[in-house]
């Protein structure tokens, strides 16, 4: 036993050695190269003189950054994200002022961005150079693990034994993309998982199928889909979403219990005369306050748990690029300790980040230059801010999300819930399918790996459930096909004029949440207000392929008969056009109908008979139709997109060449990765169907890992 620890001793102290060797040679060249960085006097020193400045400049900074810097962070913890991201290059340049100062040979000097660049870069070798040394080397790899944790507190009760349990959920890769992105080798991780590993087709059915399941069964042709070879610990299910195949309605069903009253991305409320958006702070936060008076509990990580980069809390104590919380005045309970100051504890991260940053943006605007001089399609607009967008949700996001994450396993907290959005946001502008999403398909596995790493030092068991929240389906834009948007075509059909050229419609890519949730200006809370119009001019709005029109003169929900009475030629008009593919409108016989083309006309009641215009969209259509028709913010007209089952295409109303919010294809199939030591999501025979049901499911796992949540209160009804 002495002799090991001599040994790792002596292997930390030959390391720390070989650092501090390798800053002094970095801060040597760089006071070569940069004109406003010297190591000696203006009247010139010996060789020596300089070599001993540097050595002793280089391990002073790595001194002061070793036990400055943490307590530098967590005084700034208040401050958000991106602002403390800044920060640190100026601490940084500061703590190489201070180096320089007390240095008891000769004071060298730097220019304040001299400084500042100096102290970047050595920080970065730096951690380069500790990180390789330390690869094959077990205890310097788990103890560099638990620096990137937050501090246990001391107080606080000791870590059960029982599992904890991780929820990381890959936001908008489909089970289709999944399986594809399997058997092309490119997450081998996850391949490793379900007993795929072997060269032997990972992404090929039990059947001798492609791994795509239109009808949402699995491989081996049981409604669950569940999936796995030999060797597995993990099992691949298929689960269909809810009609609003988004992030808002599927995470709020997952976390609380509840999505009911969620229509779509964005809706117009007539009794508050508002859009509600997913994504805006506010909306999130009403929709979960909603979600807890229905279901009596505060969601799913209730007691110990932590929700990471989500939309909503799920109830949990620990919150960090928490969308719901962004707008409260900042506390204990939405401080970001977890996650910031176990990422920025160590400057070396925020380096490595911005680079990664610049290098990502860089990227983008070369792939969709290519785009464009190759005229690809379908194509968008991937202009104006959209690579620095793109950059936070595939690297800032990420980062600081993986590192939360890592705290929380290191800490033993019983339940964390975190979300990843980077593919999300790629595949809604390249595309799902594309190289660049596959690209970003590669670095989730790698962070899935190294959270697996993680969890093998954590000090308690960990069962680590990866899901999505739904799939992402391909296609060229309504406008783009047509020339005119769902507005103008709306406006057309209402005897409106129309404008010459399209407006095009906002994105509902989740991660311009995260980018204004980390800068503490979530939205223009005035910009989605409705203005009074002329007459009965509608209100249009888009969630992906899924339209929504309201009147917002009439206070209730319009029926067909009352349309028609206004505007004669409006449903014609849209049930008629080849873009879409069916509308949902209140009628005064028969409560609800679905109306397509020609004419066509079924009551809900009859739709398992005859599913009319829905048919192409596959079985559980018409449940989720007549569920959203129940829903008291269901907009006046309902619109899904045409669908073609050949191609697995749908016709997006906004910008998107990857698109979900409505029924059609992938979008609607996700996944749910789960380990064999739990029990299975549902029976071999049945579907796992909806996101509330999701729910239940990752509750009882955590019931069967003995985990302990706060009591639920008695159901309280919202007042009217």
């Amino acid at each position: 036993m002495d002799r090991r620890r001599w040994r790792r001793i002596a292997s930390q102290t030959g390391r720390s050695i070989a650092v501090w060797a390798v800053s002094t040679l970095t801060m040597l060249v760089l006071a070569g190269i940069l004109p406003d960085f010297r190591l000696r006097s203006a009247d010139g020193s010996s060789a020596t003189d300089i070599a001993v400045t540097a050595a002793l400049g280089a391990g002073a900074f790595g001194l002061l950054s070793a036990l400055v810097w943490p307590l530098l962070v967590r005084l700034l913890l208040l401050v958000p994200a991106l602002v403390l991201g800044l920060l640190v290059f100026f601490l940084n340049g500061a703590l190489l002022w201070v180096a320089l100062w007390v240095n008891p040979v000769e004071r060298g000097s730097a220019a304040p961005q001299t400084a500042v660049v100096v102290a970047a870069v050595m920080s970065a070798v730096a951690s380069a150079t500790g990180a390789a040394l330390a690869v094959r080397d077990d205890d310097a790899y788990r103890r560099r693990l638990y620096r990137l944790a937050h501090r246990r507190r001391r107080t606080g009760p000791p870590c059960p034994s029982t599992p904890g349990t991780l929820f990381l959920q890959l936001d908008g890769v489909g089970h289709d993309v999944l399986l594809d992105a399997v058997g092309k080798g490119l997450m081998p991780t996850v391949a490793r998982w379900l007993g795929r590993d072997d060269g032997t087709g990972a992404g090929r059915s039990a059947d001798g199928g492609d791994g795509k399941h239109g009808s949402g069964r699995g491989p081996g042709g049981n409604a669950s889909g569940a999936v796995r070879g030999r060797g597995a610990t993990h099992r691949l299910t298929c689960w269909r979403t809810d009609w609003s195949s988004q992030t808002g309605a599927s995470q709020l069903g997952i976390l609380h219990g509840s999505n009911f009253d969620v229509p779509a991305f964005r809706w117009y409320e007539k009794a508050r005369r508002e859009v509600m958006v997913c994504n805006r702070p506010t909306s999130a936060a009403e929709l979960q306050a909603r979600a807890i008076e229905r279901t009596g509990h505060a969601g799913l990580l209730a007691g110990d748990g932590a929700s990471r980069g989500n939309l909503f809390s799920g109830g949990a104590e620990e919150q960090a690029l928490v969308l719901s919380i962004a707008t409260r005045r900042r506390g204990p309970l939405n401080r970001s300790r977890a996650g910031y100051f176990a990422y920025f504890s160590d400057p070396a991260n925020a380096v490595r980040t911005a680079l990664s940053f610049v290098a990502e943006a860089g990227r983008e605007i070369g792939q969709s230059t290519r785009a464009r001089f190759t005229k690809q399609r379908p194509r968008v607009s991937r202009g104006g801010l959209y690579p620095f967008v793109r950059a936070f949700a595939t690297v800032v996001e990420r980062d600081v999300v993986v590192a939360a994450v890592m705290g929380d396993l290191l800490a033993g907290r019983t339940a964390v819930y975190a979300d990843l959005v980077a593919y999300d946001e790629v595949a809604h502008h390249s595309g799902p399918a594309s190289r660049d999403a596959e690209k970003v398909l590669q670095r989730l596995d790698r962070a899935l790996a190294l959270i697996e790493k993680v969890a093998e030092h954590a000090p308690r068991p960990y069962r680590i459930v990866v899901l999505s929240d739904h799939g992402q389906s391909p296609g060229e834009t309504f406008r783009s096909r047509y020339g005119l948007t769902l507005g103008d075509l709306v406006r057309a059909g209402c005897g409106l004029p129309v404008p010459r050229r399209a407006r095009r419609t906002r994105s509902g890519a989740e991660a311009r949440a995260a980018v204004r949730a980390a800068l503490h200006r979530p939205v223009e809370e005035g910009a989605e207000q409705y203005r009074p119009t002329r007459g009965s001019e509608p209100v249009v709005l888009a969630s992906g392929n899924l339209g929504l029109i309201s009147f917002p003169d009439v206070p209730h929900r319009m029926t067909k008969e009352e349309i028609d009475a206004r505007h004669p030629a409006l449903l014609p008009t849209l049930a008629n056009h080849p873009g879409i593919g069916f509308l949902l409108v209140r009628s005064e016989r028969h409560g609800g109908v679905v109306l397509g083309a020609h004419g066509v006309e079924i009551p809900l009641a009859e739709l398992d008979d005859d599913p009319g215009p829905l048919a192409p969209f596959g079985p559980g259509a018409a449940d989720v139709v007549r569920r959203t028709h129940t829903f008291p913010h269901t907009a006046d007209i309902m619109v899904n997109s045409a669908y073609d089952p050949a191609d697995g295409e749908v016709l997006a109303f906004e910008e998107q060449i990857g698109s979900h919010g409505g029924l059609g294809g992938a979008q609607s199939r996700a996944f749910l990765l789960s380990p064999l030591a739990l029990s299975p999501p549902v029976a071999e025979d049945a579907e796992l169907v909806g996101a509330e049901q999701v729910h239940q499911v990752l509750r009882r796992w955590l019931d069967e890992s003995g985990a302990t949540r706060a009591p639920e209160e008695p159901r309280r009804e919202r007042a009217a």
